[in-house]
């Protein structure tokens, strides 16, 4: 049976994180095998006898769970009676179709205090003011665990939704918040329309934002361009985060930003090379996952598809846990053009850098002979002659390689990053065969 969640580990000595993981993944398996159709066929099919599983190295005895198969058997990992599912969420389908994630009160309860250990480790309290600026709707996992999180905490919520920058200030203004929830690309679009409207950001109630879906820093823990840009004009502390809809947990930056933090009593934590080898800390590996007190869909050896380096190093905010750095790029979205390697954030990083750019997307497909093309779909600050010319002779520059552009209207730009339906801005368009 899944049990309630202790005092957080994150601060415990290694031996006593290890100690309760490795009596929760016997516990784990147990359930798995009486309760998930599809682990009980893993089981079988590999001959795996859960009992020879009793530490955390004997993980590797069990193959791992990709997001194929949760797309291909997906109502196959519930656990419980459909009769017991309160919420169900599901994924954006970045990678691929969305994959439904079912959850009990059980589930729930674990996520507002993922939450929780979330938002208190980004500094929060019940003194703050959070203003949300995403949806709580379209099965959005994350807004429904912000919202339940920062409850937990006693801080005040303001539920003010994506998008309409006016909106938001005169939100700000009216109501002081003293922290955003919001993606790092519309923050900095929140700057510029305060610049446009003399709105003196920095004499306003903001003083912290918890980043989502978007990378603020470089894998060295240094701010990349965004987070650069962000800071230079608004004097706010970011926290950044890293979480998936099917883990459902968080990893979330201290003070120190220094990497998002593990909460072990949720999550057992695998970074693996392409063979399923773990990485050394430092390195770069696919974040691998086993969840711990769930309930209705538990996961184990969860490949999750993204890249990124792990540090074992104790923080200086006192945390034991393991930290990961932002992620380097999703295994899938790995571009390969003209003989470069490219991975998404390491594009989005150098075009929120050129100043003659105001927004973009980019989109990757499958030319004649079957190679990756890039286009670049950009919305310059000012456009002419003179402004494409230090765009392409910079992107050549820096890429070695010379993608497709077209430049367009911030109507066209819209339409094209917020199409029916979406619940946060896209950025990346994959058209790949």
């Amino acid at each position: 049976m899944i049990t309630q969640h202790p005092k957080p580990l994150a601060h415990q000595p290694q031996h006593e994180v290890v100690k309760y993981q490795e009596q929760k993944l016997q516990e784990l398996l147990a359930y798995l095998s009486q309760n998930s159709p599809f682990y009980k066929d893993l089981f079988a099919a590999h001959q795996i006898d859960i009992n020879q599983v009793k530490t955390l190295d004997d993980l590797r005895l069990i193959p791992t769970t990709t997001k194929e198969d949760l797309q291909k058997r997906n109502d196959d990992f519930l656990c419980v009676d459909k009769g017991r599912i309160i919420e169900y969420s599901s994924t954006s389908g970045t990678l691929g179709s969305p994959v439904t994630i079912a959850l009990t009160e059980i589930d729930l309860e674990r996520l507002a205090y993922n939450e929780y250990n979330s938002f208190t480790c980004a500094d929060g309290s019940a003194a703050d003011l959070y203003q949300l600026m995403l949806t709580l709707d379209r099965q959005f996992m994350a807004g429904m665990a912000y919202y339940s999180g920062i409850r937990k905490i006693g801080a005040g919520i303001i539920r003010l939704g994506p998008g309409v920058p006016s909106l938001q200030w005169e939100t700000i203004l009216r109501l002081k918040p003293t922290a955003i929830v919001a993606v790092p690309s519309f923050i900095l679009k929140l700057i510029y329309f305060a610049q446009e409207h003399d709105i003196d950001i920095n004499t306003s109630s903001v003083k912290k934002a918890v980043c989502i879906g978007e990378n603020i820093r470089n894998t060295d823990f240094s701010l990349n361009i965004l987070g650069q840009k962000i800071t230079e004009a608004w004097d706010i502390r970011l926290y950044s985060t890293y979480a998936s809809t099917e883990m459902q947990t968080a990893f979330t930056e201290c003070g120190e930003g220094r990497g998002g933090h593990h909460q072990p009593e949720l999550l057992i934590v695998e970074v693996l090379d392409e063979h399923n080898n773990p990485v050394a800390p430092g390195e770069s590996g696919e974040v691998t996952i086993t969840t711990l007190g769930v309930e209705g869909m538990p996961l184990l050896r969860y490949k999750t598809g993204d890249i990124c380096h792990y540090f074992d190093e104790p923080c200086g905010c006192g945390r034991t846990s393991i930290r990961l750095s932002s992620i380097v790029g999703r295994k899938k979205q790995m571009i390969k053009f003209k003989g470069t390697t490219l991975y998404p954030p390491a594009l989005f990083d150098l075009l929120n850098g050129m100043e003659e750019i105001k927004d973009f997307v980019a989109e990757v497909y499958s030319n004649e002979i079957g190679m990756d093309e890039v286009l670049l779909h950009l919305l310059p600050v000012n456009y002419t002659d003179e402004c494409d010319r230090k765009i392409r002779a910079n992107l050549q520059a820096r890429l070695r390689v010379s993608p497709h552009i077209t430049y367009l209207k911030h109507d066209e730009m819209q339409k094209l990053q917020f199409p029916e339906a979406v619940r946060k801005p896209v950025k990346f368009i994959d058209k790949r065969k």
